[in-house]
């Protein structure tokens, strides 16, 4: 299971959000690059960011950080929050991320998505699906679509996509657990790459997730309260799985 270690980014620092709620805000960097390196040195190979003013304002904000950001690790680097324009898209993987979260768009616009696959492959494009209750949000968290992410997530993978970043909102940043069985259920239902993000709080919480055969998860809060270590995290996940696999 492949680990992502969480930089969510707001006015070029390091922040966390509760319940993606802007009021609810936790500053733990003024220098989120330095956070990125951290990661990188306790094992990290792959980055979670998001650019949480991007994903209020429809476009990416956090340019010069992000840029900073690449030009620090040398890990892979996937990022969401206001990608909503083949601009943008182009522009994110300039700066030297690997590739993008497509949320939004995605849902406003399903068709798009399918371009985007085509023109820069299934590896470079990453379809968010953040959802309350079952029902897929948008525009920051700040709307709920009449789309419920199963049905999402199907639509994505018959226009090419293979992964899906699942944000379950209601856990996010609450250190509450993820939501095990509803992303066990979009693993086996769709049978894509189902990265599951929000309330990860505990090793526990992780192995339960690799045991549901889900391929990925993101680790935020729970880093920043020291109640997941990397390292630890990596070697017991990331490592046996690649041992396991050979």
């Amino acid at each position: 299971m492949q680990l992502y270690p969480a930089i969510d980014l707001k006015d070029g620092q390091c922040v966390r959000l509760k319940q993606g709620e802007f009021k609810e805000i936790t500053v733990y960097s003024q220098k989120p690059e330095e956070v990125a390196a951290l990661w990188q040195s306790q094992g990290a190979t792959f980055l979670h960011l998001v650019d949480l003013d991007g994903a209020l304002a429809g476009r990416s904000v956090n340019d010069k950080v992000i840029k900073k950001i690449a030009d620090t690790v040398s890990i892979p680097i996937e990022i969401g929050g206001g990608i909503r324009s083949e601009e943008a898209i182009e522009s994110m993987l300039s700066l030297g991320v690997t590739r993008v979260i497509i949320g939004t768009k995605a849902v406003e616009n399903p068709e798009f998505i399918r371009d985007m696959v085509k023109k820069f492959g299934p590896d470079r494009i990453v379809a968010g699906v953040d959802a309350k209750d079952g029902m897929v949000a948008v525009e920051g968290w700040e709307k709920i679509s009449g789309i419920s992410a199963s049905e999402l997530c199907n639509r994505m993978k018959e226009y090419g996509v293979r992964h899906i970043v699942y944000t379950d909102i209601s856990r996010d940043g609450m250190l509450s657990g993820p939501n095990v069985e509803y992303t066990r259920r979009l693993t086996e239902e769709t049978g894509m790459d189902i990265i599951a993000s929000g309330g990860m709080s505990s090793m526990e919480d992780l192995r339960q997730l690799s045991h549901a055969g889900v391929c990925g998860a993101i680790i935020g809060k729970a880093l920043y309260e020291k109640r997941i270590d990397l390292k630890e995290a990596i070697k017991a996940f990331e490592k046996q799985d690649h041992q396991g696999r050979i």
